[in-house]
């Protein structure tokens, strides 16, 4: 029989359609049991064998590819596809799939959530009345403030339709230029930092985008969300911005190490949330089985 791989923790936790799928499909399926985001070494003792992954945000470089025997396809339960090496698997003969629409409404309406806990300072009241302060903190109304979008696919065009709502100015930087689009204006990403009042960051790629400098061209006050990958900020020069005062406050739902257990913790201005964008129910289980479907498909004559 047939092995298959499926490398994130919480695949099917909500509904066993996929997993159902699988089965049907005449596969043996292999879990990750481990809770967490695989290392290297963990995904290949959990997919070498195996005919396909479903696959998470764990690496798959050429050296890893290169070992995995008997992989035929990945398919990646997710919108990007920079962890893993295209150009090695198209050379092994590998398939890449992904689902580029099932997460942009989860993630979308979470970076919102976000914005509007950091501005009326939700979280940080409510952790205040279970210890026994009532505390009315002023905040700032969503209103009016300049939105600077770092990313403008998917995602980030569905967040700045819902923040139009909200009487927002939106602004967008990209890697590819887009020009103006029905009212969100294109800057550079200097222009952007020194102009957002609230600077939330929707990129595919893990390269690092906000170093210290750049974090401190950001306006006085402002606000950052980042729904994309860990490794975009520099998290100490963001510690350090947001701990005197530079920064009014960041959401953050990504990080360069996760479990995330670092000195961000500490501070009142910042809400963590365990890379959660996707789960929602209905766009975690619409992308799960799509990942499913595409795996069988291409399966279908690889086998």
């Amino acid at each position: 029989m047939k092995k298959i791989a499926v490398t994130t923790s919480s695949f099917a936790k909500e509904n066993h359609a996929p997993v159902d799928m699988l089965r049907k499909g005449g596969f043996q399926i292999i879990m990750n049991e481990r809770g967490r985001k695989l290392s290297k070494e963990e995904t290949f003792s959990l997919c070498n064998g195996c005919a396909g992954i479903v696959a998470g945000t764990e690496i798959y470089d050429k050296d890893l590819l290169t070992r995995l025997t008997g992989l035929k396809v990945i398919s990646r339960c997710g919108a990007g596809m920079e962890n893993v090496d295209l150009s090695a698997a198209k050379e092994l003969g590998i398939q890449v799939l992904n689902t580029p629409s099932g997460p942009t409404p989860a993630v979308a309406e979470l970076a919102i959530a976000l914005i509007l806990n950091l501005l009326r300072k939700v979280s940080e009241m409510d952790r205040g009345i279970r210890t026994g302060k009532w505390d009315k903190k002023m905040g700032n109304l969503l209103s009016g403030k300049r939105v600077g979008i770092i990313g403008f696919g998917r995602i980030g065009q569905k967040v700045a339709g819902l923040l139009k709502c909200f009487g927002c100015e939106i602004s967008y930087a990209d890697i590819v230029p887009k020009g103006d689009i029905a009212g969100f204006k294109y800057m550079t990403m200097e222009k952007l930092l020194e102009n957002s009042d609230i600077v939330s960051i929707h990129v595919s790629a893990g390269d690092e985008i906000l170093n210290a400098k750049r974090l401190r061209q950001m306006k006085k006050g402002a606000f950052i969300i980042n729904m994309s990958r860990g490794e975009v900020i520099d998290e100490d020069a963001l510690f350090n911005a947001l701990k005197d005062g530079h920064l009014g406050g960041a959401g953050l739902d990504v990080f360069r190490t996760e479990p995330y257990n670092g000195p961000l913790k500490e501070l009142d201005n910042v809400i963590l949330t365990p890379h959660v964008g996707s789960y929602a129910f209905e766009a975690r289980i619409g992308m799960e089985i799509e990942a499913v479907e595409n795996l069988l498909k291409n399966l279908k004559g690889a086998v």
